[in-house]
C-alpha cells in the first residue's frame, strides 16, 4: 500500500509523465481491445461499407476525446482562455502550445487503433469486397450473374460460414488480395505519420528558441500556479473549519460551563517532529475570516489575477543593495593609498 501511494504521489508530482503514461496505456488498450473485438460483418452490400468504415473511424474519435478528457490541462487551457483580461494578458502562443501537447498526446491511441486495423485487413476486407474488382479470380460461370447478383455474392466473402460461391469465386484467392492492399495502405499510414513526426522534431530547432522556451515555461507556470492556488484554497478551508470548529465548541461548553471556557491562543503554533514552527489555523486564514470576503477573493482571483510581478519592495531593495556596492567600490577605489613608514628600533645592548 505504501509503494502505491509512493507511485502515486510522483505521478502527481511529475504531471507530463503521468500524461505520457496515460497515453501510453490508452495506446496498448486500444491495440487489446480491437484483438478482443468480434469483428462481425454483415456481408450485406448495403450495409458493409458502413460497419467497417464505422470500426475505423469511430473508435478512433472516441480514443481522442478521451485523449482530452483524461488530461487534467484541457479545463487550465479553457479556464486561460476564457478568463477576463484583468490585470494579466493572455499569451496566444502560450495557449497554442497547451493546445498543440495535448493534441500530441491524444493521437497517439487513435493512431495505434487506426494502424492495428489496417494490418489486421478485416475491415478493408469488409468495407471493399463487395465493390473491389475482382475478375481475376472469377470462374467463366460470373457472366450469367446479373451484377447486383455478383455484388451480393462478393458481400459475402468476410463470412465464411455464409459463403456458397466457391465454384464460381476463389474466396482464398480474394482475401489475401485485398488484405494485402489493406496492409499496404497500414504501412503507408505509418510512414506518413512518422514522417510527420520526424519534420515536427526536425523543423522546431529552425525557429526560435528562445520563443519555444518562453512558451514552454508560462505554460508550466499556469499548470503550477492553478495547483498552487487549489493546494492554498484547500488549506485555508481545512484552517477556516477548524477555527469555526473549535469556536463552536467553545461556545457550546461556555454556555455549559463558564470555567471552562478559555481564549485562544494566536500566534503560538505547536512543533512538529523535526522541530520546525508550523503556523497555527488562526494564521493560516490570512485575515479572512468571513464567507463574503473569501467569496470575493475567490471572485477578484477569477476576474482580475494579479499582474506577473514578484515583490517590488525586495526589487527596490536589491537595487539599492548594487547601487551600495557600487558607491563602495567606487569608493575603495579613489581612496588613496597610505603611505608607508619606515621605523627604527634600537637595541640597548
Amino acid at each position: 500500500m505504501d509503494k502505491f501511494r509512493i507511485m502515486v504521489q510522483f505521478l502527481q508530482a511529475n504531471q507530463e509523465s503521468f500524461m505520457n503514461g496515460i497515453c501510453g496505456i490508452m495506446a496498448l488498450a486500444s491495440a487489446q481491445m480491437y484483438s478482443s473485438f468480434e469483428f462481425t460483418c454483415p456481408c450485406l452490400p448495403a450495409y458493409n461499407y458502413a460497419y467497417a468504415i464505422g470500426i475505423l473511424v469511430v473508435p478512433p474519435i472516441w480514443f481522442f476525446l478521451l485523449g482530452y478528457v483524461l488530461n487534467n490541462n484541457i479545463s487550465v487551457l479553457t479556464e486561460e482562455w476564457k478568463r477576463p483580461m484583468g490585470k494579466r494578458r493572455k499569451d496566444p502562443a502560450v495557449l497554442r502550445y497547451m493546445f498543440s501537447s495535448m493534441t500530441q498526446r491524444a493521437l497517439i491511441a487513435p493512431v495505434v487503433w487506426v494502424a492495428v486495423t489496417l494490418m489486421d485487413g478485416k475491415s478493408f476486407l469488409c468495407a471493399f469486397s463487395a465493390t473491389a474488382d475482382l475478375s481475376e479470380f472469377l470462374n467463366d460461370t460470373y457472366k450469367s450473374l446479373s451484377k447486383y447478383e455478383l455484388q451480393k455474392l462478393q458481400a459475402r466473402i468476410p463470412c465464411e460460414d455464409v459463403f456458397d460461391g466457391h465454384d464460381i469465386i476463389s474466396r482464398d484467392a480474394a482475401t489475401r488480395y485485398i488484405r494485402c492492399f489493406s496492409q499496404a495502405c497500414g504501412w503507408t499510414f505509418l510512414m506518413i505519420i512518422t514522417i510527420v513526426a520526424f519534420l515536427v522534431r526536425a523543423i522546431r530547432p529552425c525557429f526560435s528558441q528562445a520563443a519555444f522556451l518562453k512558451t514552454k515555461y508560462w505554460s508550466h507556470y499556469i499548470d503550477t500556479e492553478r495547483k498552487l492556488f487549489d493546494e492554498m484554497c484547500k488549506e485555508h478551508a481545512k484552517s477556516f473549519a477548524k477555527v469555526c470548529i473549535q469556536q463552536y465548541f467553545e461556545s457550546i461548553s461556555g454556555e455549559i460551563v463558564p470555567q471552562l471556557s478559555q481564549p485562544i491562543k494566536k500566534g503560538k503554533g505547536n512543533k512538529d517532529d523535526d522541530g520546525e514552527k508550523q503556523k497555527s489555523d488562526e494564521e493560516k486564514l490570512l485575515g479572512i475570516r468571513k464567507e463574503d470576503d473569501m467569496n470575493k477573493v475567490l471572485w477578484n482571483w477569477h476576474t482580475c489575477k494579479p499582474p506577473l510581478l514578484v515583490n517590488k519592495r525586495a526589487e527596490d531593495m536589491n537595487g539599492h543593495a548594487r547601487l551600495d556596492t557600487h558607491s563602495f567600490s567606487d569608493e575603495r577605489h579613489t581612496q588613496k593609498p597610505m603611505k608607508k613608514t619606515a621605523v627604527a628600533y634600537y637595541s640597548k645592548v
